[in-house]
């Protein structure tokens, strides 16, 4: 079962990243964007996905991910933690970082890794 302490981890160990609160509920950001939060009210994890990819999961995976009224109209979707795959959870917060984060600060963090 993925835990928010799990998502935390994940999330602080890229650079920039900050824990805050958005919407009452704890939040990530980059670059002052949200990356996730996790919902109260479900006790799960929001992702940041696009319309199609969000679609296409809950309909591969549906006792994994769903969305709900309130979330339809965003590029949002979310996870049941105690069937979340870990790794889709670090690929997905990975691409959303390099897409909110500053490009000086991707660009670094990916010559760091090469060099490792």
């Amino acid at each position: 079962m993925i835990t928010l302490d799990t998502l935390r981890q994940i999330i602080l160990a890229l650079p920039t990243t900050e824990e805050t609160t958005s919407w009452n509920a704890v939040s990530f950001k980059v670059n002052g964007k949200v990356m996730l939060f996790w919902n109260p009210t479900h006790d799960c994890p929001v992702f940041k996905v696009p319309f199609e990819e969000r679609d296409h999961l809950i309909e591969m995976d549906p006792d994994t991910f769903f969305t709900t009224d309130h979330h339809r109209p965003h590029p949002m979707v979310l996870a049941r933690p105690e069937r979340l795959d870990i790794e889709w959870a670090r690929e997905n917060l990975t691409r959303v970082w390099r897409a909110q984060a500053k490009k000086a600060v991707v660009k670094a963090w990916d010559a760091a890794c090469v060099s490792r």
